[in-house]
């Protein structure tokens, strides 16, 4: 099945207009959803929506709010709601260029694959990337799409474009207040040579099909192993904790890089991990 376009539109750099369509980057992937279940009857729970002492109501007397203290509540109509939603444009204004570097990634939100409407937007196209490339900059623009506005900023992404929408200011927070109690001392240069030479030695270019989410498949293992079990019996497995543990509050940690260094030189035994794929 073809992907679904998440937004059509044209981007439009001064006075040049450039169909374009945009599409997620990403997917739900493995994740497992669980339902609540009434043991006893084995079917699945309803959410009513109750009051505190009334009880359940009807969908006709519900309205939204925002608290604005505790317990008191700005009521808002849909239509007033409706009326200040932002109306979706079909073109995507790219209004301020900035170095590739220099959005911090806290500001990233979600990515999409922007390409040509068709063969007549691909020169225009190809020049926006390429002169992207370039300067090495970084396209910014506000995205008018179902109701809102997004931040977005637009990057070369091989033969194509990569459109990544962006917090805003007040969506993020400071950093510093966390790491203010954080020591300013430099650590021993033999620890930072030690942990350097491991960082050295675990270095590889990344490859995200490396990686698996071990929960999932646990998760789905525990999953067949209780379809096949019998009704109503338990399937509970020990999980081998990674490691030694910490054995006491004192770690050595001059004595802890050593070997890992050390470890990390000797040859590497046979792993049950998947092979790598022949070129």
């Amino acid at each position: 099945m073809a992907a679904r376009a998440y937004w059509q539109g044209q981007i439009r750099l001064a006075l040049v207009a450039i169909p374009v369509e945009l599409y997620s980057a990403t997917k739900a992937g493995s994740k497992i959803r669980f339902n609540q279940i009434h043991e006893p009857s084995g079917k699945r729970i309803s959410h009513e929506k109750v009051v505190p002492g009334i009880g359940p109501v009807d969908k006709e007397e519900i309205i939204r709010g925002y608290e604005v203290s505790k317990g008191s509540y700005v009521l808002l109509e849909d239509e007033e709601i409706e009326a200040v939603r932002i109306e979706s444009r079909r073109t995507l204004e790219l209004v301020q260029f900035v170095d590739s570097g220099e959005i911090d990634p806290l500001y990233f939100e979600r990515p999409y694959y922007v390409a040509p409407q068709d063969e007549l937007a691909e020169e225009a196209f190809v020049v926006l990337r390429e002169a992207l490339r370039q300067a090495k900059k970084v396209a910014l623009g506000q995205l008018s799409v179902r109701g809102s506005e997004k931040l977005v900023a637009i990057k070369p992404c091989g033969k194509g474009l990569l459109l990544e929408t962006l917090r805003y200011a007040d969506e993020v927070r400071e950093g510093q207040a966390f790491f203010d109690e954080i020591d300013d001392a430099k650590p021993k240069k033999e620890l930072l040579d030690l942990a350097t030479t491991l960082i050295d030695q675990k270095s590889a270019p990344f490859d995200a099909s490396e990686f698996e989410d071990r929960y999932s498949e646990a998760l789905r293992g525990l999953i067949e192993k209780k379809r096949k079990a019998k009704k109503g019996e338990a399937v509970i497995e020990d999980v081998d904790e990674p490691g030694e543990g910490r054995g006491g509050n004192v770690v050595d940690l001059m004595a802890a890089l050593k070997k890992s260094v050390g470890d990390e030189k000797k040859p590497a035994a046979k792993k049950g991990s998947r092979a790598k794929k022949s070129a």
